[in-house]
């Protein structure tokens, strides 16, 4: 592409690259909110919400950033993803189809089905934490056993300090520029590299881990005092579908991507799973089975 002088301009994409390449992190925000704008305008609202969110990661993951973007884009953007809460999205509509049937089922069964979500996570975390400043993630497993074993018996010191030390890590992931300035991947076997920042869909994977297991040491200290528990977290549970990663790299509909589509009806079993007669032995063999998953394949 040249524009009327001559000159290459450059592509979204390539810009992208440059602002990374650059640390320009207030035209990295820019880039994403044109390219959401662009999207929207198209009529690809699946794209738009991709763009249009991680603009407003970027921006809002630190104040010299938000001041060099400015006011008017901002508010834009605002309004933009607020429309889009609107529509009918697989982003939008499995997180309220799982909050209704979340409102029907008793506490433990919304809390197992959020750890059986997170234990299908492990194998990633594992992978991504081998990116930089990305090394929390890969402490996903050793979360999944905590709670597990939490539900089970009383937290030792160890383990409520271990749950409440990574969600203050997930937490500070997010406002990292090793989370969505630098643009590092991981390879995907017979498909394209998977980047840290595809977690930010879905309202950000590390910030829903964070809140299930916030969540679950709130529950703990209400029991310990012998007061009710808040109720359980429920975003964990469709955030294994990454969406991001799928409309990024060329979705146009993720929820006809065969791994989306089995993923979906995972999350449907193990609804149908725990609100079943189920045992303490079939969950701990589920979740044992479900750390090893490679979600992307």
């Amino acid at each position: 592409m040249f524009n009327l002088f001559g000159k290459k301009s450059l592509s979204s994409e390539e810009s992208l690259a440059e602002c990374q390449r650059k640390q320009n992190w207030a035209g990295l925000a820019k880039t994403c909110y044109q390219m959401g704008v662009d999207a929207m305008e198209r009529g690809e609202l699946n794209r738009a919400q991709l763009w249009l969110h991680r603009a407003d990661t970027i921006y809002s993951a630190q104040d010299s950033v938000y001041k060099k973007v400015g006011d008017q884009l901002i508010d834009d953007c605002s309004d933009r993803i607020g429309a889009l809460e609107e529509e009918s999205l697989l982003y939008n509509d499995v997180p309220s189809q799982i909050e209704e049937k979340a409102r029907e089922m008793q506490d433990t069964q919304v809390r197992i089905w959020g750890l059986l979500s997170l234990a299908r996570l492990v194998k990633l975390g594992g992978w991504l934490a081998d990116l930089p400043g990305c090394e929390a993630l890969g402490r996903l497993g050793w979360a999944v056993d905590a709670v597990l074993n939490t539900l089970l018996n009383s937290p030792t010191e160890t383990e409520f300090n271990g749950l409440r030390d990574l969600c203050s890590a997930l937490y500070e992931l997010g406002d990292s520029p090793s989370f969505w300035g630098l643009g590092s991947e991981i390879p995907v076997s017979g498909g394209a590299p998977f980047q840290v920042f595809d977690l930010n869909g879905m309202m950000g994977v590390h910030l829903e881990i964070d809140a299930y297991l916030d969540g679950h040491l709130e529950r703990l200290l209400a029991l310990g005092q012998g007061e009710e528990s808040p109720d359980p977290e429920t975003g964990i549970i469709a955030c294994t579908l990454l969406p991001d990663y799928y409309v990024r790299t060329g979705a146009d509909k993720p929820e006809e991507v065969p791994q989306i589509r089995a993923e979906l009806e995972r999350i449907r079993s193990d609804y149908e799973f725990v609100c079943s007669d189920v045992t303490w032995e079939q969950i701990i063999r589920r979740v044992e089975e479900y750390k090893t998953l490679d979600l992307l394949a």
